[in-house]
């Protein structure tokens, strides 16, 4: 199957904004952009359609470091929610039929497939000496575990089809996890592919420097969100209409609306806003000029 990311080229946004804080997600996009160009296996990613933007994370509250998240995914089979007697095992209830879709995200006329997002400031104090992560670096210094996360959620983006990449077992069939020893063991070998092709070091020297580091040197963190922060683009529930001829044993059924949370399907360069980053908290930068793609 051929695959759907061949094109290359990479876009950032940005803003017009009265700071000279450190825009860290334009740093991470321009360091994938960089990795994708030196590393074989990631070749095949068009950063055009691959969106970078942040979330809130506190440095010592339990959370994941950063998320692979796919838009681009079909909508799903119609299905419905159904209740059973526990003595009988007769059905007694069900929901309207539903499928869940994917929202549409554009950047001016380019439709994002894929988005990354890094939760700040946990993710600029990750550390190697306290992550599992340092039997694979032994010795190495603590931004390399920041690296590893970095191609960890791009490796995520699979090659031949939408979605979040599945891992083969040894057998040939598919794990229903998408992580694994493999998988980490990867990303491990993608990491020193990356480092061994001599890339600049400025592109990846902002991972150098811990969130208090960083506000010290630049005067403050921003990066790219979405105006309804701390909410972003994600799939959601529709009602299929009309309503598909239920099955017999569902007949006299009693049926319960769906209710569909209301929340934006349609997502554009005036939905992305610009914020900055504290220990404890974050506000968004007044807009001043129009979003471009470059």
């Amino acid at each position: 199957m051929a695959s759907p990311y061949i094109k290359r080229g990479s876009f950032s946004v940005t803003q017009t904004v009265e700071t000279d804080l450190i825009n860290y997600t334009e740093r991470i996009s321009l360091l994938m952009e960089d990795v994708v160009s030196r590393v074989p296996t990631l070749s095949f990613i068009d950063m055009s359609k691959v969106l970078v933007f942040a979330r809130g994370g506190r440095t010592h509250a339990e959370g994941a470091y950063a998320t692979c998240h796919c838009i681009s995914l079909p909508p799903s089979e119609p299905g419905y929610y159904f209740w059973r007697d526990r003595k009988t095992g007769k059905l007694t209830r069900r929901s309207e039929w539903f499928v869940t879709r994917s929202p549409q995200v554009t950047i001016g006329t380019q439709s994002i497939d894929y988005m990354v997002s890094f939760a700040l400031p946990r993710f600029c104090d990750q550390q190697l000496s306290r992550s599992r992560k340092q039997v694979h670096y032994a010795g190495g210094p603590n931004w390399i575990a920041k690296l590893d996360t970095i191609i960890h959620e791009l490796y995520h983006i699979d090659p031949e089809r939408p979605g979040i990449r599945r891992m083969e077992r040894a057998d040939g069939t598919f794990a229903a996890n998408c992580h694994g020893d493999r998988f980490f063991e990867d990303v491990v070998d993608m990491v020193r592919q990356y480092l061994d092709s001599k890339p600049d070091p400025a592109t990846y020297e902002f991972l150098q420097y811990s969130f208090e580091e960083l506000t010290e040197k630049f005067g403050g963190i921003v990066g790219t969100t979405f105006r309804s922060f701390p909410s972003y683009p994600q799939r959601f529930t529709e009602v299929v209409n009309p309503q598909p001829a239920p099955p017999a044993e569902m007949e006299g059924c009693r049926v319960d609306p769906v209710k569909t949370p209301r929340v934006a399907t349609r997502f554009t360069e005036d939905d992305i806003v610009v914020r900055q980053f504290m220990p404890t908290t974050s506000r968004a930068l007044v807009r001043k000029g129009k979003f471009c793609a470059a």
